[in-house]
Parts: C-alpha cells; sequence; structure tokens
C-alpha cells in the first residue's frame, strides 16, 4: 500500500514529542509489530510515524508457554511473555535491520524484573544511536514478578522512573497498565519522577475459558485483553491523565482507524499507537495515515497538532 501523497496535500500531519518530530503521529505498538524490518517486505515502513520495537528485557526471554492467544468478540487476548533476543543483541543485530528500511524515529520499549536490571538495559539503548525514545514498560500483565508489578503502585512507578532517567539521555515516555485504581495518581507519580512523557494504555487483564475442556484457553490462565473493546477505556484514561498532568501522552489501545486517531488526539494525546489491529489486517497503519486527509477535511481540520486536546469539558 502507497500514501497518496496528493491527498496530504493542505494537511499537516506532524506531531513533536518532547522534541522529537514526527512526520505523523500513527506508531505501531510494542508486540504488533515485531521489530519492524519485516513488515517492509509487505509496504514501505518508511511511512509510518515511529514504530515501538517489540519489547525487550536486559537478557533473552523465550516467553510464555503455548497457547499464548485467545479470540474475544471485539478483541483478542495475548499472553506471549516478553519473547525477545536481549537488549545487547536488539543493539547489534535488529537495530542494523531496521536501519536498513526504516528511517524515522524508533521508540525502545524496555521491561524489566528489578530496578537493576531496568536500569542496566536503558543505559544500553540509550547509546543506541536510531532509537530517540525510551518506553519504560511498568505494565506488561503477562510476565509474573516484573512489568505490572512495578505499574500499580505510586511509588514503584516513580522509583523506577527516577532510577532510569538518572541514566539515560533520551526522553522517557512511561507506558501505564489500567489495570489500577487510580490512573491519575499513577500518572503523576511518573511525571514527578522525571517522565517526559506517558503512553497509555497497555492491555486489560482478561480470560477465556473453553467450556468443553473446562480450562483456560491461554496456559497462563489469564493475558492482555486488546481490540476494539477497549478503545472507549483507553480515551477516557488518555483525557483523565492529559487533563491532569502537563507532559505529552501516546494514546493507545483499541485504535483501528483514522476517526479513531483523531478522537484519541482530541482527548488529548499527541501521538496515537496502533496495536491489535496490525494482526489482524497487517496494512492498518499505512491505511489510517491514508486515510487521515480525508478525515480531517471532513472535520474541518487542517492541522493535526491544533486539535491535541481539544475536547473539554462542558
Amino acid at each position: 500500500m502507497e500514501i497518496n501523497n496528493e491527498a496530504l496535500r493542505g494537511k499537516d500531519l506532524s506531531v513533536s514529542l518532547s522534541g522529537v518530530k514526527l512526520q505523523n503521529p500513527v506508531i505501531p505498538a510494542s508486540g504488533c509489530f515485531g521489530f519492524g524490518y519485516n513488515m517492509a517486505e509487505y509496504y514501505d515502513i518508511d511511512c509510518l510515524g515511529s514504530l515501538s520495537l517489540k519489547g525487550t528485557t536486559l537478557n533473552s526471554r523465550y516467553g510464555n508457554p503455548l497457547p499464548r492467544t485467545a479470540e474475544c468478540p471485539a478483541g483478542m487476548i495475548n499472553s506471549v511473555g516478553l519473547q525477545n533476543p536481549g537488549v545487547d543483541k536488539v543493539i547489534s543485530d535488529e537495530l542494523p535491520k531496521l536501519r536498513e528500511v526504516f528511517h524515522q524515529p524508533v521508540i525502545a520499549n524496555i521491561s524489566g524484573f528489578s530496578i537493576d536490571e531496568y536500569v542496566e538495559c536503558c543505559a544500553k539503548i540509550d547509546g543506541a544511536d536510531q532509537v530517540e525514545i525510551i518506553e519504560l514498560n511498568v505494565s506488561c500483565p503477562n510476565v509474573h514478578g516484573g512489568g505490572m508489578s512495578f505499574g500499580t503502585q505510586c511509588e514503584s512507578v516513580a522509583e523506577v522512573t527516577r532510577a532510569v532517567k538518572a541514566v539515560t539521555t533520551k526522553p522517557l515516555y512511561v507506558k501505564l497498565s489500567p489495570n489500577v485504581t487510580d490512573i491519575v495518581a499513577i500518572a503523576r507519580a511518573a511525571e514527578e519522577a522525571g517522565a517526559d512523557g506517558l503512553c497509555l494504555i497497555n492491555t486489560l487483564l482478561g480470560m477465556r475459558i473453553d467450556v468443553k475442556t473446562r480450562k483456560p484457553v491461554v496456559a497462563n490462565v489469564m493475558g492482555g485483553f486488546s481490540g476494539p473493546a477497549i478503545f472507549p477505556v483507553a480515551v477516557r484514561m488518555v483525557y483523565q491523565v492529559t487533563n491532569a498532568c502537563g507532559i505529552p501522552v501516546m494514546g493507545c489501545g483499541g485504535v483501528s482507524s483514522a476517526r479513531d486517531v483523531i478522537e484519541m488526539m482530541m482527548a488529548g494525546a499527541t501521538a496515537v499507537q496502533v496495536g491489535a489491529a496490525n494482526l489482524r489486517d497487517p496494512y492498518a497503519c499505512p491505511r489510517i495515515i491514508a486515510d487521515l486527509p480525508a478525515e480531517m477535511e471532513r472535520l474541518g481540520i487542517d492541522r493535526l497538532s491544533d486539535i491535541i486536546g481539544a475536547c473539554k469539558p462542558a
């Protein structure tokens, strides 16, 4: 699929995340796009605003046992468990392959199982030239003893954010979990600890049962629920957080159309990540980008940056 440059004429899709300029706000979310370069076989991925790399840990991980996915009426459950080759291999092998086909800013999604692991992993990826934003994942529901366990308490969010910020030079965006009582309190804790921005939301915690076997469909019992069903939750949380915090937000959760992107930006998002839609339709992101100018024309929008946070209380 190719983007019609003629359709873009007169419409400004560019946005800026902490000084990092993106040609448009559409970003494939971590875990739904691999390390990016494989998708270049299907379309020119340079059309994307950015991309968030597959979740990376200090050491290599096989991930969770199979089966790892379950279908849902308006989405899916996954429990991959951060399968990745480890940060050293990402830097030495994956990023050079990506550099050959992608020349836009890259976001590195980093997870850990201790503060020290987060710190070491982020310090290493901070030195990678192509990476311009670090996305600190404190919200993965599919691992035990890491990920979401850091993201459900203000104190632990602040601690890991502060520790990573001390060893990195690039903008640090903290990816938050919706599986909390007060998303605003968590977001404020990250901001006060030095986060340059936020990403929300990660997946909701979900479960399916095979009624024939009477056992969980996913081997890990529960997993991350994503897809169109969670979009209203994501919009609500983005709206709450951007009205309470002063740092930019990447909105994520159930986005599957150009209109969804605009709605998420009106809620307050500066950029928008597309997750599960990529698994259902590999051309989801270029389709959304191609559809944005016409949607902007219908809504009387010339510059997307003008609509960030446009929705105000009545």
